[in-house]
């Protein structure tokens, strides 16, 4: 089984679905509301755990009313939360608009996540024991770095998702195996706006990059080969929200049994094609035996 350690984010996601997403200073009557656990470092741990992973999630909720429901929706699907601290003040939120193709829109608020500073022992210790670290961008910089650090000593294969997007330092950057962004942060991150050109200018920062593209599918690319275009299977998005995190998620577990790259990226592709048939992030991540058979 694949040991995957998950140093990331966990928020509860207020979800507002609208036909139409509101412009600048405009008001609109939504269909409905949801409230989700999520958090792009949570959702990728359940992703990671529903598709088969040995799953230790590191990070902080609050001491309010969602830090228990967060930490219990991730024990529910398997994820290990011995390493999940609690944190005095609120729990992290993001706060959601989908609209009527399933597009989103999400502010996100740190509140605990905003706490991980530094890792302790325990932490450092975990990551070390892991076939995989995932990494996302919801915690505070240094966190992000001394994780990834702590898995390059170890050559502890490391994923990033470059979410929220921002600049990456050389010593993070040194310390990635594989950068996960989607289109939006590969063009950010690289200043082409064309995924081909993007990979190439990323490839010059880490060996490998798979840059998702939506319904158009993902791009991979590694130094010393040519860049390949898998495309996304067909289905009608109800809410693409958690489908780039059930997509790492998914994946890491499948490169953690050493299933070849081209395999792997399909199996990831499938999973998170059946995450947006469903609303929610977390709640809407399929299972291994679902995965399978589609």
């Amino acid at each position: 089984m694949t040991k995957v350690a998950v140093l990331g984010s966990t928020n509860m996601d207020l979800v507002a679905y609208v036909d139409r997403a509101p412009e600048r200073g405009e008001t609109v009557t939504g269909r409905e509301f949801r409230t989700v656990p999520g958090g792009k470092g949570a959702n990728q741990a359940v992703a990671a755990a529903r598709a088969g992973g040995d799953v230790m999630m590191i990070g902080a909720v609050g001491d309010d009313a969602y830090g228990p429901m967060m930490r219990e929706n991730l024990e529910l699907s398997g994820v290990d939360t011995d390493l999940l601290h609690t944190a005095e003040g609120p729990s992290g939120t993001a706060h959601i608009v989908v609209d009527a193709e399933g597009s989103n829109a999400i502010v996100v608020i740190p509140g605990a996540n905003g706490t991980v500073t530094s890792l302790g022992p325990g932490e450092i210790a975990a990551i070390a024991e892991a076939d995989l670290l995932l990494l996302q961008l919801e915690l505070p910089l240094p966190a992000v770095i001394e994780g990834a650090r702590a898995a390059h000593a170890q050559g502890v294969r490391t994923v990033l998702t470059p979410s929220p997007v921002q600049p990456l330092p050389a010593e993070l950057l040194d310390c990635v195996d594989l950068l996960v962004p989607n289109e939006h942060e590969a063009a950010e991150l690289s200043g082409q706006s064309e995924p081909h050109a993007a990979a190439e200018v990323l490839l010059s920062q880490v060996p490998a990059v798979v840059i998702t593209l939506g319904s158009k599918g993902c791009l991979y690319a590694a130094r010393g080969s040519r860049a390949v275009l898998f495309p996304a299977p067909e289905v009608t998005a109800v809410d693409t929200t958690g489908a780039g995190d059930t997509f790492v998620g998914t994946l890491a577990v499948a490169l953690g049994e050493g299933r070849p790259v081209p395999q792997a990226i399909a199996w990831a592709a499938s999973a998170a094609a059946l995450c947006v048939q469903k609303p929610g992030a977390s709640v809407s991540m399929p299972y291994r035996s679902e995965i399978g058979a589609a």
